[in-house]
């Protein structure tokens, strides 16, 4: 694109290889822009609150995935806009951030742009009202900060906890044990969780799966769970207070790095030969001996003539285990990566309670249980589930669980569920519009009435009567001065969801709010697109 000037001094655009281009500007830029705005949140709107219904996405190679998490359906879809691209990144970068909430913040996003798009018909200029919607997202954050409640919780009392991670799991698949995944998430966090920091390493909790039993069979390992098994079928299946060698060494002689050529022309070179190996071999078993190990772990292989050597000596070992798996292990039992034999000390042993293995079913399945450690902040979710969509789906639901649980200890504020934050914050973005002079006071209206969305979907999705429930709870609101009451969605006949213990937390929902008014501010913004035009 060049800015050129005709011989009067005007100026007019000379586009590049105009004939393949098409470009939108203006009011048609803006509502183009919308409407892939807004397609992408109607998709995703069905998608909202416990009886939100699931989406079937399918991959070109054939791969199935069921889920109802917002990020997870708009990383799959193949999305060519780029507004609408923006939308994706948007509910990605909620989850990065928060790892909850990412269908609710492109809903709310949506409703945006649809009061946005009304005000520009009537003729409202799109940066006045960007300009209102910052106001009334700081009206809207400022208020959420005053109707919060602050959760006190500790190691021993982890009820308030349990209680906002179901209400994330309740508009999953899992929700019919949302009580003990939910538990099992809370417990989780709380063994890896500095609580004088206020710091989680997620990093530390291994979320692992297996096909068959079902979800209630879903257990939390204090420990590690390694997808291998005993490298000899004769070695023993339960080590009680193992010292483990963890190393990334192979079980074998040592290759010159050159090119080279042995030539062996009698028996007797054969046999010295053959005798230097079973020494080297023997050497390496007795050093992991005599520094009192009684489990090797190794990275790497080892062939039949060592595996049969450490059955001999009564040493069990595990082979091809993965790097992350060995710093794992490493960090649980307190022991040190070794990566040559003649480092091996016993102060580099890891230390642990019980190593066990567990075979599944009838299938020749088998897992290592590293449990009872030294140093017990690596845990494990072990997950099972009928099927791999379902086992993927309860992964998806877990890993917003962990994150709901690690925000409230970051941040132990909470909101209430169930559109009752929403609805509070649009009284109080409206109450607050008329003290506004100027156009902006229409966009903080049209962001009071956005805000009204997520209600409205809650209610759409629970087969209620959208607009009938909305105005109840609100009218229900402002005569009690109450922000509790919410969408009943569950139908358990109270509209006040501190007694259904419906909860989010504060972060989360200060988040949704301005990340969705940044997006729409900057879809606003613009007023010119030329893309390729299609052949």
């Amino acid at each position: 694109m060049a800015l050129a000037f005709d011989e009067y001094g005007r100026p007019f655009i000379i586009l590049k290889e105009q004939e393949q281009k098409t470009r939108l500007s203006g009011l048609e830029a803006q509502k183009g822009n919308i409407s892939a705005g807004r397609a992408v949140s109607r998709i995703l709107r069905t998608s909202l609150g416990p009886k939100g219904m699931d989406k079937m996405l399918q991959s070109p190679d054939g791969d199935v995935t069921i889920t109802n998490d917002g990020a997870t359906i708009l990383e799959q879809m193949d999305v060519d806009n780029q507004i609408a691209k923006l939308m994706v990144e948007l509910s990605r970068s909620q989850d990065y951030e928060i790892g909850d909430g990412t269908t609710g913040v492109v809903v709310m996003a949506g409703a945006l742009l649809e009061q946005a798009e009304r005000l520009l018909e009537r003729g409202i200029h799109p940066i006045r009202i960007a300009e209102g919607y910052e106001m009334a997202s700081r009206i809207a954050v400022e208020h959420l900060e005053r109707i919060a409640q602050k959760f006190d919780f500790g190691p021993t009392n982890i009820e308030p906890l349990v209680q906002t991670c179901m209400t994330t799991l309740s508009s999953k698949i899992v929700n019919r044990c949302k009580r003990a995944l939910a538990e099992i998430s809370v417990k989780a966090v709380l063994s890896v969780a500095d609580l004088e920091r206020k710091d989680v390493n997620l990093d530390l909790i291994k979320v692992e799966g297996k096909v068959g039993g079902k979800l209630e069979d879903t257990e939390l390992i204090y420990g590690i769970t390694v997808d291998k098994d005993m490298s000899h079928p004769q070695m023993p299946k339960q080590i009680e207070d193992a010292k483990i060698a963890i190393l990334t060494c192979p079980f074998e002689p040592p290759k010159p790095k050159t090119k080279h050529k042995v030539d062996i022309d009698t028996v007797e070179k054969f046999q010295t030969l053959r005798q230097q190996e079973q020494k080297y071999f023997d050497d390496m078993v007795q050093k992991c001996k005599d520094v009192g190990a009684t489990l090797v772990i190794c990275q790497w292989g080892f062939d039949d003539e060592a595996n049969h050597l450490l059955m001999h000596q009564n040493l069990p070992a595990v082979r091809w285990v993965g790097g992350v798996e060995l710093e794992l292990i490493a960090i649980a039992t307190g022991g040190r990566i070794v990566p040559r034999f003649q480092e091996l000390t016993p102060e580099k042993l890891g230390r642990v309670g019980l190593v066990r293995e567990k075979s599944f079913g009838t299938t020749k399945d088998k897992m290592l249980y590293i449990e009872h450690c030294a140093n017990s902040r690596a845990v494990t979710i072990f997950i099972r589930g009928g099927n791999k969509m379902m086992m993927e789906e309860t992964k998806r639901s877990i890993h917003d669980a962990l994150c709901v649980a690690r925000n409230l200890i970051r941040n132990n504020f909470i909101v209430y569920g169930g559109g009752a934050a929403e609805i509070s914050c649009s009284i109080a973005v409206e109450a607050a519009a008329d003290k506004y002079p100027g156009v902006e006071q229409y966009a903080i209206r049209a962001f009071a009435d956005a805000l009204d969305a997520v209600p409205v979907a809650l209610a759409e999705n629970s087969g209620l009567q959208p607009i009938e429930t909305l105005s109840a709870v609100k009218s229900q609101q402002i005569k009690e001065n109450n922000p509790h009451f919410g969408i009943d969605c569950n139908d358990v006949g109270t509209n006040d969801m501190c007694e259904q213990n419906v909860f989010e937390t504060l972060i989360g929902k200060q988040q949704q709010i301005l990340l969705a008014t940044q997006v729409v501010k900057m879809i606003l913004k613009i007023d010119d697109v030329i893309s390729p035009s299609d052949y």
